[in-house]
């Protein structure tokens, strides 16, 4: 099965213009950019034949291209990065497709590693993509973020065979906050999928639907449309996972960088 993984990367984002190109300091003092930290990440995951940075903007190529990424250039029309990496797929041939969103530079190979094990397991499973049960100061983050007005990270509610019910950037399920129970029963989605090639294709047919435009989560398209999305419950093993949605996630980011 040959697995190639895709990191989409845009210059218009609307919450953080220029975000793949934001540089972070390292935990030697040095800095890198957020696009580089992603690659690299991906450099981990075993069982990738090709990596390929996705983008419609010269600046992110160019950047990428410095630092010995390959680049496929896609069209500026792309609403979102699976949308992206529908395009990117018509320049390259694979049997799994990995999109690894280009502001995770956090995530742990084992969940990318998760996901290829699934999808080898399951051939009915169209789309798969990692859930992360919340520590405290994970869930704290997502109730700041609220509280401060920010739309930060995501959660995802499933079934009881893990098949995604619904994601939202509220915090769900709700928690009474004077009984926060241990351990959290809140789920962070990490943004990494896992499509078979025939699912893009789909996707790039279907129009944004309305629960999709409201959240903001291309996810949302798949089940809109009645697909399947395979939920795969990850371990952090000690590790702190968080996105960079905000330039508030600068500070969290680099503190997580610190301590490793």
């Amino acid at each position: 099965m040959k697995t190639i993984l895709l990191i989409p990367a845009r210059h218009a984002s609307t919450r953080y213009p220029g975000k793949p190109l934001a540089e972070l300091r390292q935990k030697d003092g040095s800095v890198k950019s957020l696009i580089r930290m992603t690659w690299e990440a991906a450099q981990q995951v075993r069982g990738i034949d090709a990596i390929h940075v996705a983008t419609d903007d010269a600046r992110i190529r160019d950047a990428a291209e410095g630092f010995g990424a390959s680049v496929l250039m896609t069209s500026p029309e792309a609403a979102n990065g699976t949308e992206r990496c529908a395009e990117a797929l018509a320049q390259v041939e694979a049997d799994l497709i990995v999109n690894l969103q280009g502001d995770a530079p956090l995530t742990p190979p084992w969940f990318v590693e998760a996901l290829i094990d699934r999808m080898a397991r399951d051939p009915d499973a169209a789309v798969a993509t990692p859930v992360l049960r919340c520590d405290r100061r994970t869930y704290d983050m997502f109730i700041e973020d609220r509280k401060a007005g920010r739309v930060g990270g995501t959660t995802a509610v499933f079934d009881r065979n893990l098949h995604g019910l619904y994601f939202s950037k509220e915090v769900i399920p709700w928690i009474d906050p004077a009984k926060v129970p241990d351990p959290v029963p809140v789920f962070h989605h990490v943004g990494v999928y896992a499509y078979r090639p025939d699912a893009l294709p789909a996707y790039a047919r279907w129009p944004e639907g309305e629960l999709e435009r409201r959240e903001g989560l291309e996810q949302l398209r798949f089940l809109e449309n009645g697909a399947r999305v395979a939920c795969v419950e990850v371990e952090a093993r000690g590790r702190v996972f968080w996105e960079l949605n905000n330039p508030a996630d600068v500070p969290r980011i680099e503190a997580v960088l610190r301590e490793g």
